[in-house]
């Protein structure tokens, strides 16, 4: 099977390749979130949930541990021909940052759905990028023509062995830092991060539960999942635009979810944005949409079955400022409406302008 394409050991190595330049992100208790998952169906247990912030990874998101153990794979006169990749566009930040360390050329196509805070970070880190079709898909494809002409090497976002391994060192550390985890909480889009975390936490205790989350609009992941194969879904604007695109072509990461994850769900764009919210507010945390599916998953009552030790990948912090303090002052607004008594019930939707 692909799987085989990842293991521990592929792990461990990415740990040593990447530990100059990705930060070892803390890890910290939200007594909130605790409070809200116990006292639930299953008794009054003490229920202890843990955010992982990678938020304040170097690049804003997890996508650094990924792109650099990819770059850091490959040959050196392999890298000379220079990279390129597709991103929604925190993968393109991340292999524009490893590639201007390593004096590497990259090239970053993006689509017109990118939000141009997201652009302007990548253009500012030295890499082209290119700006192409509506949607991620078109964008994918533009990019593999420019592979084949340029004769570029492909770092793709997800689906990739390297990309994989380097995220499963969030795994690694998780098990070093709270050893009872019994639950993890992990964004789902392509699903290099809940494959790569997944790998590492199975490997160790069959037992830890895994869950998957993505947004409503266009779950590309969860759909095929429900497919019982890769397929393909309508794009549509979410708030957690780091999270949108396909999950064509996919070698490696459809198997892994399939044979790693236990659970997959689904938030709303006003569970997000009162997640993103929730994030501010009470830990003082600036959390894209993207980043914020999973605490809105436990905010929202989401997640049956909560464990005891319960963590929640807080995966990227590059929201555009102007979109936070938006959704902040409209969740301020409402509960002081009191149309936040029930949290399990925002009162309606908060899209991207």
């Amino acid at each position: 099977m692909p799987t085989s394409g990842v293991t521990m050991r592929d792990v461990y190595l990415a740990r040593q390749r990447i530990a100059s330049i990705a930060r070892r992100t803390p890890l910290i208790h939200s007594s909130e979130l605790s409070k809200r998952i116990r006292g639930s169906d299953f008794g009054e247990l003490t229920r202890d949930v843990y955010l992982k912030l990678e938020s304040l990874q170097v690049t804003g998101s997890f996508k650094i541990r990924g792109a650099t153990n990819k770059l850091l794979s490959l040959a050196p006169d392999v890298r000379k021909r220079g990279v390129i990749t597709v991103s929604s566009g925190n993968h393109g930040r991340a292999l524009s940052y490893v590639a201007g360390q390593l004096g590497v050329r990259a090239v970053v196509c993006l689509s017109e759905a990118v939000p141009e805070g997201k652009r302007e970070e990548i253009r500012n880190l030295g890499a082209e990028t290119i700006v192409h079709g509506r949607t991620y898909d078109e964008a994918q494809e533009y990019a593999s023509r420019l592979q084949e002409e340029r004769g570029l090497v492909m770092v793709h976002p997800f689906d990739d062995p390297s990309v994989i391994a380097g995220q499963g060192t969030i795994g690694l550390e998780l098990l070093e830092d709270l050893p009872e985890i019994d639950t993890v909480v992990v964004p789902l889009s392509g699903g290099g991060l809940l494959a790569g975390i997944a790998l590492a936490l199975k490997s160790a205790h069959p037992g830890i539960r895994t869950i998957g989350v993505s947004m409503e609009r266009g779950p590309a992941m969860i759909e095929s999942l429900r497919a019982g194969k890769v397929v393909d879904i309508v794009e549509e604007p979410t708030i957690a635009d780091a999270l949108a695109g396909g999950i064509r072509p996919n070698a490696y990461t459809f198997d892994m979810i399939q044979k790693y994850v236990d659970d997959t769900v689904l938030v709303s764009e006003g569970e997000i944005a009162g997640a993103m919210a929730f994030a501010l507010e009470r830990h003082h945390l600036v959390v894209e949409g993207g980043g914020a599916v999973g605490i809105a998953a436990l905010l929202y009552g989401k997640v049956g079955r909560p464990g005891r030790h319960v963590v929640v990948i807080v995966s990227g912090s590059n929201v555009d400022l102007a979109l936070l303090v938006r959704i902040v002052g409209d969740h301020a607004y409402r509960r002081s409406k009191g149309e936040t008594a029930s949290v399990a019930n925002p009162s309606r939707s908060i899209a991207p302008k």
